[in-house]
């Protein structure tokens, strides 16, 4: 699918491909990558990167124009089961255009920054800082979830939490490789300002946008070394209450076996001969007292050679 805009009055308006010099190409069809090998001459391998979502952020300079490739976070929906990932982006500079192409539709041009454009180049950062602020963006939702998750996990022996959580550290995962590998394209965008033609006002910009890409990628650091240690915590803590809850329910067994046992004698027929009593009553009246005097020195038995057991 294509799209056209253009700039207009210091802003993006729809174009009707005549006077357009924005182009978005997203999920390009077979006829649109051969328009853009064969007459835009886009290196097909470049082209194929920019729709690779483990494709790492880059900068090249190709004869007639220049090639970038930034990460961005994908559209999450309910059906990822808390599973972010990121995408790749690929911007094609050209003298007279810009060729934007990516995988999946998504809204690129959201947000105040860009109410004022100037130049492709304005767009070019502003679109790298954009997907910035949409990593932000996500990981306080990520921060938000985790919480909610972790008082599920305290209440719970199910896995199911816990399997959310791990998939959360495994998109903390993904977040960080994506957020590290934009920071190297942004240095190298400083390093090859002049030949792109970036502005001085372009340059400012460029200086804040690494600004807010570090801080990000420090917190999603933050974010993924406490996930991980609270995963490890939780478990340990998951462990241990299936072990209490077996310990618990072997003492109950523990007790409640020799009374089964006499339970079980006092059911035959012939019990009261062998209590030496020909009255059921005396006779079933000795077997409770005999039980509940069993129980308790069962009980005493397990508080002596495992202190605690009656307070558990």
């Amino acid at each position: 699918m294509l799209r056209t805009l253009q700039i207009s009055e210091n802003k993006l308006v729809e174009s009707n491909g005549y006077n357009a010099n924005i182009f978005v190409y997203i999920a390009p069809t077979d006829a649109e990558r051969k328009y853009l090998v064969d007459n835009l001459k886009i290196d097909e391998h470049t082209l194929n990167s920019t729709l690779d979502p483990d494709e790492p952020s880059r900068l090249e300079f190709e004869p007639e124009h220049i090639a970038m490739i930034f990460k961005r976070p994908r559209h999450y929906a309910p059906q990822d089961e808390f599973l972010f990932k990121a995408l790749s982006v690929g911007l094609f500079m050209f003298s007279d255009r810009l060729v934007i192409i990516l995988a999946d539709d998504m809204p690129l041009f959201d947000g105040k920054i860009f109410n004022k454009v100037t130049s492709l180049q304005d767009i070019t950062l502003k679109l790298i800082f954009r997907a910035i602020l949409h990593f932000v963006e996500h990981l306080r939702g990520i921060n938000r979830i985790s919480n909610e998750l972790e008082e599920q996990v305290n209440v719970s022996l199910e896995n199911k939490y816990l399997l959310n959580m791990f998939t959360l550290e495994k998109s903390l995962v993904y977040y960080l490789n994506a957020i590290h590998s934009n920071a190297v394209l942004i240095s190298r965008l400083k390093t090859y300002s002049a030949k792109i033609g970036f502005t001085t006002e372009n340059l400012e910009f460029l200086d804040d946008m690494s600004i807010e890409n570090n801080q990000c990628l420090a917190q999603t650091e933050i974010f993924s070394q406490v996930l991980a240690s609270m995963m490890d915590a939780r478990a340990s803590i998951i462990n241990n209450n299936m072990n209490m809850l077996i310990k618990n329910l072997t003492i109950i067994n523990v007790i409640f076996l020799p009374l089964n046992l006499i339970a079980s004698i006092g059911g035959m027929s012939e019990f009261s001969v062998i209590t030496g009593h020909h009255n059921w009553k005396i006779a079933y009246g000795l077997l409770t007292l005999a039980m509940i005097a069993i129980g308790w020195i069962t009980v005493i038995l397990l508080e002596i050679f495992m202190p605690g057991t009656r307070r558990r």
